[in-house]
C-alpha cells in the first residue's frame, strides 16, 4: 500500500498537472504528500549564478560586485518562487484534508530527487515528463528518465500536455526510414 508519496515539482506552469495528479492519488488512498523543489541552475527558469560560485576571483578580475549582487538577488528571488508555490500547493492540499508538507533543497535534480526518497522511505516518487527526445534529451538530460532508472521506489511519470507548436513540429519533420 502507498502511504507516502513524494512529489517532485519545478516552478514551470506544468508542475500543476503533476500536483494535481499526486492530489488524487493521496486523496483515494489516504496517503501522505511531500513535496520537493530541488534548487538547481538547470531548472527552466533559474537565474545565471555561475559568478557566486567564486565572487573574490571575478571581483579580482575587475567584475563590478554590483554585478555580483544582482546574481544574489536573482537567486534569492528564484528561492522564494518556489518557496511561495510550496507553500501554496501544501495549504491547497491541507484545505481538503491530506496531510502534506514541502521541502525545498539545492542539487542536481534527478539524484536529489532519488537519494530524498530514499532517505525518507517514500513509498512513490510521482514527477512530470516534458517528453524531451532525441538529441535534446541527450543534451539537456532528463530527469524523469533518472528519476526512473535509479530510484529506489515506484515512480509515476505525468506527460505535461504537448503544446501545438510540439505538435506541428512533430508533423512537420520526415517521417524516420526504416
Amino acid at each position: 500500500m502507498l502511504h507516502k508519496i513524494l512529489v517532485a515539482l519545478d516552478t514551470s506552469s506544468s508542475s500543476r498537472s503533476v500536483f494535481e495528479e499526486a492530489l488524487t492519488l493521496a486523496k483515494a488512498l489516504q496517503a501522505n504528500l511531500t513535496l520537493l523543489h530541488v534548487l538547481s541552475q538547470v531548472e527552466e527558469g533559474s537565474p545565471d549564478t555561475s559568478l557566486l560560485s567564486s565572487p573574490e576571483y571575478y571581483v579580482g578580475l575587475g567584475l563590478s560586485t554590483e554585478i555580483l549582487q544582482i546574481q544574489r538577488q536573482q537567486w534569492e528571488e528564484f528561492i522564494n518562487r518556489g518557496m511561495e508555490m510550496l507553500r501554496s500547493l501544501t495549504d491547497e492540499a491541507t484545505a481538503i484534508g491530506i496531510s502534506c508538507e514541502w521541502t525545498q533543497q539545492p542539487g542536481s535534480p534527478g539524484h536529489t530527487i532519488c537519494e530524498f526518497a530514499t532517505q525518507n522511505g517514500f513509498d512513490l516518487i510521482v514527477i512530470g515528463r516534458r517528453g524531451r527526445s532525441g538529441l535534446s534529451e541527450l543534451f539537456l538530460g532528463s530527469v524523469s528518465n533518472y528519476v526512473l532508472h535509479h530510484a529506489s521506489c515506484s515512480v509515476l511519470t505525468v506527460q505535461h500536455p504537448v503544446t501545438a507548436s510540439k505538435i506541428k513540429t512533430a508533423r512537420s519533420e520526415p517521417a524516420p526510414s526504416i
